[in-house]
This record gives C-alpha cells, structure tokens and sequence, in this order.
C-alpha cells in the first residue's frame, strides 16, 4: 500500500512480475538448519492461518507433516531489490513475492485467474503446497495469503508477528537469494473458491436487498468520515451508502486496531469487541473492504481462521466505487449527527492525501 502511494507520486508504471529470488527444496533447507535446531510445536489445522514462529521453524526442521511440501514467501511491493528485508535477513530457504503478482491496475483488483495462476506456478506453488508467508506488513502478507486462499491453496499460513517475531524468537535469517523451480499443474482450476470475492455489482444488489448483509468498512476514521481518500491517486473522500465501520488504524498506512502491541494479529473474538460500536457481529454476512483491498484481507483471514463461514472481500474498494458516478456515497458517520448522502460526482475532488 505504502509503495502504491509512492508509485502514484513519481509515476511508477507497476508490472506483475515475480521475484528472481525463490527458495530451496525443503529437504534442503531441512538438512541445513537441523544441525543447529530441532524444534517441535503442536500441529495446526489445515485451515488456521495464523502461526507462531515455533510451527514455523518445526516445519523447516522436518517436524510437521507440511515439512514434506512447504514454501515460505516473504511478501512485499516490487522485486525482492524492492524490499525492506529480503537482502538483509529472510526466513531459511524464503523465496520473494510481489504483491503485484495476484492484483494489477488500474483499480489494483485481484489479478485475471490465469495471471495469478501464473504466478503461483512460476514460485512452485501447488494447491497442495503448504504456502508459509510472512512480511513487515501484515496487509501486504494478507492480500497475497488471501488471493492464494481464493485461488485454491488448501494450506496457507502467515507468520504471526511477521519478521520481528521471528528474529526475537531467535531464530535465524539468511540473506542468500533464493530461486524456485517452478511446478506445472496447479492442481485445480482457478478459483476454487469465487465465493470469497465479491464485485461492485454484487455489493449493490446485497445493500439493496438483503438486510442481514454488511458492507464493512476497513479504513481510518478520517477515512470513513469523509475527510480524506486515504491516497495520493484519489481525489474524493466518503463511503459506499449502507457501509458500516470496522476499524483498521489511525492512518491508511496501518492496521494497528487490528494488532496486538508485539504485532500479532487480534482473535475473532477480539476482532467483535472492536466492532462493538459498530452494527456488525458474525452472523452478518460480511464483505471486507479498503481502498483498494490490502487492509480488508486482515479481518476476513481472521474470520477464516476462526472458521466463520460467508465472507468475503468488496475487492474493488472505495477506488473502483468512486469511479462510477451515479453511485450512492456516504459522507460522515451515519451514526453521528453530522452527514450526509449524496452521489460520487457531486463530491469535491481535493480530498487526496498529501
């Protein structure tokens, strides 16, 4: 997110292209770092995705049934040159993957299936390789464990806590880059779960009709408030009429309502209280979404994690919704008592972020 503001200032043209970097078999990595450790760790459930530095290294030691068919990916914007870690310490055997990979312009959606098929293939990653990701964004980590889960993935997992849980597990980093061998059959027809994604259309026709559905906003509250687009790239501020507030941090550039202080993610149950001031609860059926899609992955992995069933990601956001002019927008918190309801062209257009 952070390099897409970026982008749009000095005119960055982003290509969806993959890291050059990619990891080493897992019996490899296995035989490299067993010497020096031999970590065990309870086994986790296919569908949890959150896990702790311990499952991870018990992978790489051989020590879980995913030892046998895993990659880890560090997750950032750009070539693995791009990222703030890579060259300087990633995980053992830890290929790079660009976000750009699974979501394209010019509203930064998720990828045509075949594009992100592509991708996933190219890193050596099948529908039943275990896909470990991790980052210094837990945004950027969650849109690409998210994409991957709607491609067909069966075993995702993101580091919880990112790199910094890990380095203060004292576990090691290698600075080595990595290279893949790609796979040739992804093993299912992308997506294999369309469920999860849901378009501007289907989001129109759920707030018009169906009154148990939520359109959840995963924005700031300045955001939310009308008061700010969030970004360099657009010009007007407010919300999809209907849309209820979720939470995300104080700026576009974080979640930190969603982390805990040592950056893991919240539970589900943490997650309800969050939105306790907000006409949410689990028995809606819910639809995450930002700006542009990289916040609203946090709380729908949370929710796929805690197993809840009918969510889904407005993957278009608030960029492609202040596209269309006729559509209804929302300026301030309805739940306050100053707002108002108007439609996208009559909206002032100096609401970007400087």
């Amino acid at each position: 997110m952070r390099k897409k503001l970026i982008s749009a200032l000095v005119g960055i043209t982003m290509v969806a292209t993959m890291a050059a970097g990619c990891s080493k078999s897992s019996n490899e990595s296995q035989n490299e770092t067993k010497e020096k450790t031999d970590v065990k760790a309870e086994q986790v459930d296919t569908k949890k995705v959150f896990v702790s530095p311990e499952w991870v290294q018990s992978v790489i030691d051989g020590n879980q049934p995913e030892s046998k068919n895993y990659t880890i990916l560090e997750v950032s914007w750009g070539d693995y040159k791009d990222s703030p870690s890579y060259t300087k310490g990633h995980l053992p055997g830890a290929l790079h993957v660009d976000t750009s990979s699974v979501e394209c312009e010019p509203i930064w959606n998720i990828s045509e299936p075949k594009v992100v098929e592509k991708g996933m293939l190219d890193l050596g990653v099948t529908k039943d390789k275990t896909v470990i990701l991790y980052g210094t964004d837990i945004s950027a980590a969650s849109r690409v464990a998210y994409a991957y889960l709607w491609a067909g993935v069966e075993n995702v997992k993101v580091l919880n806590g990112g790199l910094d849980a890990w380095e203060k597990s004292g576990y090691k980093t290698e600075t080595e880059i990595e290279k893949a061998t790609p796979a040739k059959d992804f093993g299912t027809t992308v997506p294999a779960h369309p469920e999860y994604w849901m378009s501007i259309d289907q989001v129109q026709e759920k707030l018009k009709d169906d009154s148990n559905f939520r359109l959840v906003s995963i924005r700031s509250k300045t955001e939310f408030d009308g008061k700010t687009s969030g970004y360099t790239y657009i010009d007007r501020a407010g919300e999809p009429k209907g849309a209820v507030w979720g939470h995300a941090g104080s700026d576009p550039y974080n979640m930190e309502d969603y982390l805990h202080q040592d950056g893991t993610v919240i539970t589900a149950e943490e997650m309800e209280k969050l939105w306790s001031d907000s006409d949410i609860a689990k028995d809606n059926e819910l639809s995450f979404y930002c700006g542009t899609g990289w916040r609203a992955s946090v709380p729908w992995l949370i929710a796929y994690d805690a197993g809840w069933e009918g969510m889904s990601v407005y993957d278009g956001g608030w960029y492609e919704w202040q596209m269309n002019k006729d559509l209804p927008v929302q300026v301030g918190d309805p739940n306050s008592e100053n707002y108002e309801y108007t439609t996208v062209d009559k909206l002032p257009t100096d609401k970007a972020a400087k």
